[in-house]
């Protein structure tokens, strides 16, 4: 229980709890709407977006799907947000870019590009032992690559199960049911660059 970290506390929490409200009433579904949509408990998704919990990659996952957006697109969302400033052209500083932690496993991410830019690049450090998997709505209009910087990523592509090693690169397909996972002892650090194919 010390790993748990107060979800107030963290600002990225908020946004996200924001950006999923948002999002689910674009749509003007309910609670139980969207929890029958995603498979995500109506208290759960009520928690996440009281900013009172903060959720793991997989209930992100799930959400996304259910959005029809990416985890990224979400996640980028989010970030960007409350910054409109940050869309403009020009330098962005490491120190400044926020980093989503997943309470869950540990997998930290950070967003490279800004929301207006027409593609999005983050950051992915996957701990020693993590797994981390996704349905594959959430992988819906959008075009996906994966380029492993440091480490080994093992890849599960629906029924297929590929060893990435640091410069290798895998390009996705049509969705398919995909998992992250990191069988080393060391972390894995990946990059993830997505493009839109059409608008949900």
């Amino acid at each position: 229980m010390s790993n748990i970290v107060e979800p107030a506390a963290d600002p990225l929490v908020r946004q996200i709890a924001a950006r999923v409200r948002a999002e689910r009433e674009r749509r003007r579904w309910t609670l139980a709407q969207l929890a029958d949509a995603s498979g995500v408990s109506p208290a759960m998704i009520s928690r996440i977006e009281r900013g009172e919990s903060s959720p793991t990659a997989v209930v992100l996952g799930k959400l996304s799907a259910a959005f029809q957006l990416g985890v990224a697109s979400l996640l980028a969302l989010a970030e960007g947000a409350p910054e409109p400033e940050a869309d403009t052209p020009g330098v962005r500083r490491g120190t400044d870019a926020a980093e989503w932690r997943d309470p869950g496993t540990g997998y930290r991410r950070r967003q490279i590009t800004g929301p207006r830019f027409p593609a999005e690049i983050a950051e992915i450090r996957l701990p020693a032992g993590a797994r981390v998997p996704y349905p594959a709505a959430a992988f819906a209009f959008v075009r996906q690559l994966v380029w492993v910087l440091d480490g080994r990523l093992t890849f599960h592509d629906g029924d297929t199960v590929h060893e990435l090693d640091a410069g290798d690169t895998i390009e996705l397909g049509a969705p398919a049911e995909r998992v992250f996972a990191n069988t080393t002892g060391a972390e894995c650090r990946y990059a993830v660059v997505l493009t839109r194919d059409a608008r949900p």
